[in-house]
């Protein structure tokens, strides 16, 4: 991992109120998803696409259950991004399910997935002003 996906990560892990490496699973999550539109989109192709939504928009964020996002994931890349943090598939799609609401809530203050919204690096450095 790079300088950039560390701090990145440690940005995101701060924002979400996550502890551990859970801010860098979700920066793993969106790189393997094509940032943050792309994670978006792959909740609407299972059809979460109202619960993601809600993440965005202003409103209540509805939550989602760690069956849903081992569903929409797959086993192979749970399994995969859960090796590479020494824990347990069932524990990182409990801890994506618990933090991704509100890492997304942030990522999107505005209410709406902007241009910048694919560049981390931006909207991270955004949320900061």
């Amino acid at each position: 991992m790079g300088l950039f996906d560390s701090v990145a990560g440690a940005m995101l892990g701060k924002l979400g109120g996550a502890k551990g490496n859970v801010g860098q699973v979700a920066l793993d999550l969106l790189n393997q998803n094509g940032g943050l539109s792309g994670v978006l989109d792959k909740f609407k192709q299972g059809g979460l696409g109202e619960v993601a939504a809600s993440w965005v928009g202003k409103g209540e964020n509805m939550p989602i259950s760690a069956d849903q996002i081992a569903s929409l994931l797959g086993n192979g890349q749970l399994a995969e991004m859960a090796a590479k943090f020494h824990i347990n598939p069932e524990t990182l799609s409990a801890q994506i399910a618990l933090h991704l609401p509100g890492m997304v809530d942030k990522l999107t203050p505005d209410g709406e997935v902007s241009a910048e919204s694919g560049n981390i690096l931006s909207t991270l450095l955004g949320i900061l002003k």
